[in-house]
Parts: structure tokens; sequence; C-alpha cells
């Protein structure tokens, strides 16, 4: 076993072990937060949903990634392979949605109170409960679409290219999947990407604005202070920044590896090792905000358990 072999067991292995404990500890804390007030804000909501979703792509594609570098190659066969797929698919689609929910989201929540997005705001907020089912619902018959036609044309001779994700092979894609892809997948994930984009540039400039109104208040320790939604909304900021990093990098892997007759192992690795930054590290960035196991938290499970 040379080194390279060994620091890829290593990243992930760690990289899936952290990002399970750390999404299913938010969600813990969520689940926490709802039972205590019997309802969680939009924010929360959006968050706890982001969680499952991330949850869900760290079981599908960490887990047999990590399994496959360390020596069980090709344990998925047929019908597991694609539903394996099917699921990595509409927990990537549905991650990428529920970020754009919460960037644009917390962007109108920053809005002035006297603008045009007032109204806005407050209907987005009623709304966010039946939103996020409907994009579940949305991706998950859209990649049933994809999922049930390589079983109508999988004797197709149309279907001739293999591809190889080390923990199953599958048959390529014909002409036809090719031009629905783009079209029902690229094309809203970049839309989601620009929305996100558009929101972050917003939210830094209403930050950017509120730090010179308050730039003369200063603390006794001459620190700035800063409320608990413009703290909010930076963690906001990081994550979408994180997301917008690692999103890019994979889908230039993804679409480069999609162009090459022979695939590349390597890069198939580095891809699923990018596709899995986001899901792993978002849970420790709002860990910076949330105290998952908060002193009120803690007494609260102990008067529910004893």
């Amino acid at each position: 076993m040379n080194f390279w072999n060994l620091a890829s067991r290593i990243i992930f292995l760690s990289q899936t072990i952290l990002g399970i404990l750390g999404n299913l500890s938010l969600m813990f804390y969520y689940l926490v937060l709802y039972y205590r007030e019997y309802a969680l804000k939009p924010t929360d909501l959006i968050l706890m949903h982001l969680m499952t979703a991330n949850a869900l792509i760290i079981i599908s594609v960490g887990v047999p990634q990590t399994m496959a570098v360390w020596g069980m190659k090709h344990f998925l066969k047929g019908f597991e392979c694609k539903l394996l797929l099917y699921i990595q698919g509409f927990a990537r689609s549905v991650s990428i949605g529920t970020t754009c929910l919460l960037s644009v989201f917390q962007a109108m929540t920053l809005s002035r109170r006297k603008s045009c997005w007032n109204d806005h705001k407050v209907r987005a907020a009623k709304y966010i409960d039946s939103s996020i089912p409907l994009l579940w619902v949305f991706y998950m018959l859209i990649r049933f679409i994809f999922f049930m036609y390589t079983f109508i044309k999988i004797n197709s001779k149309n279907m001739t290219r293999n591809r190889d994700f080390e923990y199953c092979l599958t048959v390529g894609w014909d002409e036809i999947i090719d031009s629905l892809y783009p079209a029902l997948v690229m094309c809203p994930e970049f839309f989601f990407a620009v929305l996100i984009t558009g929101s972050s540039t917003f939210m830094v400039v209403i930050l950017y604005r509120h730090k010179q109104r308050v730039q003369h208040i200063r603390s006794s320790h001459g620190s700035r202070r800063y409320s608990p939604e413009s703290r909010a909304t930076q963690n906001i900021l990081i994550l979408v920044s994180i997301f917008l990093a690692f999103y890019t990098l994979s889908a230039i892997l993804r679409g480069y590896i999609a162009l090459l007759y022979n695939q590349n192992l390597w890069l198939v690795n580095i891809s699923h090792l990018t596709s899995l930054c986001f899901p792993c590290f978002v849970p420790f960035v709002l860990m910076r905000h949330h105290s998952i196991f908060s002193f009120s938290s803690v007494v609260w499970l102990r008067k529910i358990f004893s």
C-alpha cells in the first residue's frame, strides 16, 4: 500500500464519520428545539432540512466510497447501484435548493422594514413549511425519471458506455438523457447558484452599511457590537461561500469526468471528496452560532428521561 492510498482511506473515513456525527448532532438539536417550543423559526426549519439532505449525501456517497477505497470494490449490483445513485442525485439537488432558499430568505430578513421586500418577507415566512416539502417531491420526481429510464432502456444498443463508481458499475446514459439532464437538473442548479450569489452579495452590502453606521459605537473593551442577526448572517455568508467554492469545483470535475471516455479513478475520488466537503463542513460552521448541547437543552433532556 502506497502513501496516497493510505491517505485517501484515512481522509474518506474521517470525513464520513465527522460529517455524519455533525449533521446528526444538528438534527438532534433542532428536534430538541421543536419539542420544547412546538415550532421552529423559518431559518431553523430550512437548516434542519439542509442537514437531512446533507446526511443523505454523506450516507449515499461517503459510506460506499469509503468502503470502496478500503478494498470493497463493486459490492453493489444492478438495482442497488441505481437506487444509490438515485438517492445521491435528489439529495444533492435538495441540498442545493435548500441552500438557495436559506440564502434568499436571510437576505429578505435583512432588508429594511420599509423596503418593498417587506410584504414578500412576511409571505415567505408563512410558506416555508410548504415550499420545502415541495422541493423534496419535485427533485424526487425529476430524478425518478432518470431512474426509470435506465431500466426501460437497459438493453438498448445506444447505452454501451459503462460508468465505474468503484463501489458499483452501471450502464452509461444515451443521447436522450444527455439532453434531458442539462435541462432538468443542471439549469435549475445553475439558477439556484446565481440566486445564492446575488443574495449573498446583497447581504454583504447590507452588513457593510450596518458596519459603517455603528462604527462609532464601541464597547468598553474597544470591540464592535454586533447584533445576533448580524452574527447569524455572517455564519450564513460563510456557509454559502463554502457552498459556492466546493459546488463550483465539484461541478467542473463532474463535467470533465463526463467528457472522458476512459474514467480516471483518481479524478473520481477527488470529485467525491469535493462533493462531500460542503455537507461535512456545514454543521461545524453552524455550531459557531448554535450551542448544540446548551445547558438549557441538557436540563430539558434530564427532565424528559428522569
